[in-house]
Order: C-alpha cells, then sequence, then structure tokens
C-alpha cells in the first residue's frame, strides 16, 4: 500500500513472481468512470471506491479460497479501506511503501501513460492515514533491496 508512484506495483510484481505467488495491480479493478475521474485530474471519493474495494476484497477472498497467495498492489490510504479490503480475512500482511513527497512526485514527473496525474500526488498524502500494523518500507530503497527486506523478515 501507498501513495500513487512509490512503486506499489513494482515491488508487488517481484514478491509475487518471487514467490510464485498471485499479482493483482488494483488500478486494473478500477471501473471506467474512476479512471474517466482520476484521468480528469478529479481525486476519487468515498462512493466512488466503496464498489471497487468490494471487488478487490472478492478477489483477495477468491484467490485464498482457491488455496492460492494473493499479492495485491493497491493504494489503500485509508484505514477504513484497509479494514474493508481485509475484512474476515487473515494472515495478510500490509507492506507500506513510505517516503517523501518530493521523492515520489520527481518519480510520478518521470512516468509516462499513466491516468494518475502527478498533480494528484498531495491529495493522496493528505488523504493517507499512517497505517499502525504495517510493515514499513522506504521508497529509496533499491527494489532487490525492499524484496530482500521483506523476503527476510517474513520468509
Amino acid at each position: 500500500m501507498g501513495v500513487s508512484g512509490s512503486g506499489k506495483t513494482t515491488l508487488a510484481k517481484a514478491l509475487a513472481n518471487h514467490l510464485h505467488w498471485s499479482f493483482f495491480d488494483a488500478d486494473d479493478f478500477h471501473p471506467p468512470q474512476n479512471i474517466a475521474k482520476m484521468t480528469a485530474g478529479i481525486p476519487l471519493d468515498d462512493s466512488d471506491r466503496m464498489p471497487w474495494l468490494a471487488a478487490l476484497h472478492d478477489r483477495l477472498l477468491s484467490t485464498l479460497k482457491a488455496d492460492r497467495h494473493p499479492v495485491l498492489a493497491c493504494s489503500a490510504l485509508k484505514e477504513k479501506y484497509r479494514s474493508q479490503l481485509l475484512d474476515g480475512l487473515g494472515g495478510i500482511v500490509i507492506i507500506h511503501l513510505a517516503g517523501s513527497y518530493d521523492l515520489i512526485r520527481s518519480r510520478m514527473d518521470g512516468r509516462a501513460g499513466h491516468y494518475m496525474k502527478p498533480e494528484m500526488l498531495k491529495s493522496q498524502f493528505d488523504a493517507l492515514d499512517e497505517p499502525r500494523s504495517a510493515f514499513v518500507v522506504d521508497v529509496s530503497m533499491p527494489l532487490d533491496q525492499a524484496l530482500a527486506t521483506i523476503l527476510m523478515t517474513y520468509f
């Protein structure tokens, strides 16, 4: 979890590949109206996010019921979003990719083709409820070091 541009997708894909687990990117679950809103530079509100979070919860649940392990890259900025995502699901670890606004903004400025505009990053930082029980990874860490840190801690 973390703000846009924090490296969620890159790290989650690397973790899923290493563990041979199922990777899901929450961005792929947004309905067209959410993508249109973000493309227009309009931050999503809770009413936009609730059906999206429900779909993500269903995917996590179905993956676990199929006796597979999911790795989900998702902003999950607010505690209530994380609660909805994980409702009734045990044994899931939240990894929070945390970093400075300036570093993440510089990454977003260099990213092409993504509907999440760099100008919207401030709204993500404003909405972020720091998780109380997450494993925090500093986004300034190189990918291989971040992956090794997670693997040493949990596996």
